[in-house]
């Protein structure tokens, strides 16, 4: 008879790959996930429920979770607080009633996927209320296991890693804020290999692991490494002077309340600091029999993709692209409001609208213009607003080609300009996906 393990956290970046591994070595995988179905259409073969901490804040809330569970694994983590992530409440309000709720239905097995230099003094709530959670589960009377990853690698990947591949992939040179913080990269695949023997009725419980690859790795010897992976021409390492990078990080912590959360925020900084590295694993060795593998030999055993290029390449270009497309359509907007109204009427009139005809399409057109540009910059209406662009133009140039087709021909090609911006609005809806 099968085992079941509940994994919380399954559609994110460690937890996808968990249930994964849990799946193939034979556990019935229940796969705890914010959004079920749409996690459902990636990985089909896990029962699917939703989880959301923000929901199950009461010990009660649990019990039909973990129903026949033989074993909780909780990946859910929340570097910052932002617009739609709270880290009280991802690693201390979530994580208490779980526990209680465990220790209600009588599930003894919690393994808590925690992180390399999550402690009280580590000058971020990440690392605060990430210590705190580990000293709840220390303090309950569950068969626990803390298991404390540094930088986690992998093929897929998310938030620090692909801002890394992004840096590793910056043209002529390799930015870099600091450059000298020191890493453990492991391997997912090996973090994963860890978890399950963790996972065996036969292994050593109430115990913390802090497990990393090898070797300590310096930011700027990490970033060296992915650009030859990425196959990228070598590059000098240009360190960000701390004038010009904390009002960049300042703005990244914006953008997380506004619904863009990046890596780029105070609490990766100040964490990366403090340091994510941990001890060598001799200990995991020991315990589990795993030996986790060096940032060489985990860099060639998934060699890079054009897709992982272009990945790499575009983590700039894209916000680049938002923020172009977004004040384009609000200039447009806020010129035909103000100085080119009486032209904007003028040639609608030309179009054979009457005056009041023309004074409402001149006006209304320029307010659809400032709204869709900034419904561009909401993070949840992105997708869909830049797809709107592309209808709104295609309706502009079917006008456009009725009322004055001879511009078509113009040598300024006032119509001809507009089709690179609606490849560029496919291009935003296209790269929407954040993981």
């Amino acid at each position: 008879m099968s085992q079941r393990v509940l994994i919380l956290g399954a559609s994110g970046f460690i937890g996808s790959h968990l249930a994964a591994a849990f799946r193939r070595a034979g556990w019935e995988v229940r796969a705890g996930a914010r959004d079920p179905r749409a996690a459902c259409r990636q990985a089909p073969l896990h029962s699917w429920v939703r989880a959301d901490f923000a929901e199950l804040t009461d010990p009660s809330g649990w019990r039909a979770l973990l129903e026949g569970v033989d074993l909780v694994v909780n990946c859910v983590g929340v570097l910052q607080k932002g617009a739609s992530e709270d880290p009280e409440l991802a690693h201390i309000s979530g994580p208490a009633a779980l526990i209680e709720a465990c220790q209600a239905a009588g599930v003894r097995r919690l393994i808590h996927l925690s992180a390399a230099g999550a402690e009280a003094g580590a000058g971020t709530a990440y690392g605060r209320t990430k210590a705190t959670t580990e000293d709840m589960i220390a303090g309950s009377d569950l068969d626990w296991i803390i298991v404390r990853p540094s930088l986690v690698m992998a093929r897929a990947c998310f938030g620090g890693t692909v801002l890394m591949r992004g840096l590793a992939a910056f043209p002529g040179v390799i930015p870099v804020l600091g450059g000298d913080q020191t890493f453990r990269p492991l391997a997912m695949s090996d973090l994963a290999d860890v978890v399950l023997a963790m996972a065996d009725a036969d292994a050593p419980v109430r115990v913390t692991l802090d497990v990393g690859g090898p070797e300590l790795v310096s930011q700027s010897d990490l970033l060296r490494a992915l650009r030859g992976w990425l196959g990228l021409a070598p590059a000098p390492v240009v360190p960000i002077p701390s004038w010009l990078a904390w009002p960049a990080v300042n703005i990244g912590d914006l953008l997380g309340f506004l619904g863009w959360p990046s890596a780029f925020r105070s609490a990766a900084v100040r964490q990366m600091h403090h340091g994510a590295s941990g001890p060598a694993p001799d200990r995991v060795t020991r315990i589990t029999g795993v030996q986790p593998r060096a940032l060489a030999a985990l860099l060639a055993d998934e060699p890079a993709t054009t897709a992982d290029r272009w990945q790499a390449r575009l983590y700039f270009v894209r916000p680049i692209a938002i923020v172009t497309l977004g004040l384009f359509w609000i200039l447009t907007g806020v010129i035909t409001l103000g100085p080119s109204f009486d032209v904007a009427r003028q040639h609608l009139r030309t179009a054979g609208l009457s005056d009041g005809a023309a004074w409402h399409g001149a006006a209304w057109g320029g307010v659809f213009d400032i709204l869709i540009g900034l419904a561009l910059w909401v993070r949840r209406w992105t997708r869909g607003a830049a797809l709107a662009m592309v209808l709104a133009t295609l309706g502009y140039l079917v006008a456009a080609t009725i009322w004055a087709p001879q511009l078509w021909l113009d040598p300024l090609g006032p119509w001809l300009k507009v089709v690179p911006m609606m490849v560029l609005c496919l291009f935003v809806a296209a790269t929407d996906d954040r993981r």
